[in-house]
């Protein structure tokens, strides 16, 4: 940890949540959602270059990191909505700032359809409205079907995150191999709640996808930043244009030399848009 980072936890919706902050708490805050098979710590490089003068907030969500594992495996939109909703009020804040990465961004949305006066503003990394369908998804759903449960060891699982992360940095690796995994009876095994969480993504797939957030994203009266990775797969050019022309408040920027995973592809360019945005919002 850096001595910056803060570690917390709170217990919310009848489960352990953890969550990191970074920066004073009388600071503009910003909650930071991560992926479906990530975690909190993911947005350690970004919380460090805001930590002077926003108080950043970053959650396991639900089944991840030190986060509990739902019992009843309820890892759907309206759920993760449900979570951030009670962090908000446990935080104490009226207005706060959201960043959602891919899951992290629906679950924002989702939050919106009845949170939507609680934003100050909404960045949404390589997410939106309507994903199903994308080769994206169908890339994280063949992933979710073939991922091991266990690694003999710490390289053999650093040669799995490569391989289906092949353009990330080296230090996203390292951090990967670190927070979304742990040594458990001699092999490596995941932090998450691996099989839960690939059951409610193939049903999602199947037949109970995300709620409709076009109107969620449509009703945001706060500023709102699409960042898209110029080669992503999973969130298309055109749909960020839909994006733009629903809602005049939305505003979007191609970062370049990233695809669907944006801060880990190109950490440095989406740290300044990051910050940019947030500098011009809070003024």
């Amino acid at each position: 940890m850096t001595d910056r980072e803060r570690s917390n936890f709170a217990q919310l919706n009848g489960l352990r949540f953890h969550y990191l902050t970074w920066g004073d708490p009388g600071r503009p805050m910003l909650i930071c959602l991560h992926g479906l098979r990530s975690y909190g710590r993911t947005f350690a490089g970004l919380a460090e270059t805001l930590a002077d003068r926003f108080y950043v907030v970053a959650p396991d969500q639900r089944g991840r990191g030190e986060t509990d594992w739902d019992p009843a495996r309820n890892y759907f939109a309206d759920q993760y909505a449900a979570d951030l909703a009670a962090l908000v009020d446990h935080l104490g804040v009226e207005k706060v700032h959201v960043l959602g990465h891919s899951m992290g961004g629906i679950n924002a949305l989702a939050y919106a359809l009845t949170h939507a006066d609680r934003f100050a503003s909404l960045i949404l990394e390589d997410s939106g409205p309507e994903a199903d369908g994308s080769a994206g998804i169908e890339r994280i759903l063949k992933e979710l079907q073939t991922t091991p449960l266990a690694f003999g060891d710490l390289a053999e699982a650093r040669a799995f995150w490569r391989s289906i992360r092949p353009n990330v940095t080296d230090a996203a690796i390292e951090s990967r191999v670190a927070h979304s995994m742990k040594a458990e009876g001699g092999r490596i095994v995941w932090r998450h709640d691996q099989v839960g969480i690939g059951e409610c993504r193939i049903e999602q797939a199947k037949g109970r996808p995300n709620p409709d957030l076009w109107p969620a994203l449509a009703g945001l009266s706060c500023p709102v930043l699409v960042l898209r990775g110029a080669t992503s797969d999973y969130l298309d050019a055109a749909r960020v244009r839909r994006m733009c022309e629903v809602n005049p408040h939305v505003t979007a920027q191609e970062i370049e030399g990233a695809g669907h995973y944006v801060h880990d592809d190109n950490p440095v360019s989406f740290n300044r848009a990051v910050g940019a945005f947030l500098d011009r919002v809070v003024g």
